[in-house]
């Protein structure tokens, strides 16, 4: 088993954030992204992180969102896309949300709409 599916979400979050305000955007807008991907509102996701929810868990208890199959791309050198396992492919769909987020795109295209 991957030792990211036994991390916590809170635990990989600062990350997130620091990554996403070093290049201009918020905590806000990295929420929003989070939030469209799994279906769950801004009280869920904080009740996710103050509960130490794994990644594991929280997609597990994710709705994903339908357009979530038009993320495409590379993360760590591995096409989303092509990801076999259901779970992993839904952490990547992640990362590649937040490196869009990084890079400036605008949240239109980010949010597939």
């Amino acid at each position: 088993m991957s030792r990211i599916l036994t991390t916590s979400l809170a635990s990989v979050y600062p990350l997130y954030v620091a990554k996403v305000e070093k290049k201009g955007r918020t905590a806000i807008e990295l929420d929003q992204v989070i939030c469209w991907l799994t279906g769950f509102d801004e009280a869920q996701l904080r009740r996710h992180l103050t509960d130490g929810t794994t990644f594991e868990d929280f997609f597990a208890a994710a709705t994903m969102n339908p357009n979530a199959t038009l993320i495409t791309g590379v993360v760590c050198g591995v096409r989303v896309e092509e990801v076999a396992d259901p779970l992993m492919q839904q952490i990547r769909y992640l990362d590649k949300l937040v490196d869009e987020l990084a890079k400036g795109k605008p949240m239109t295209t980010i949010l597939r709409g």
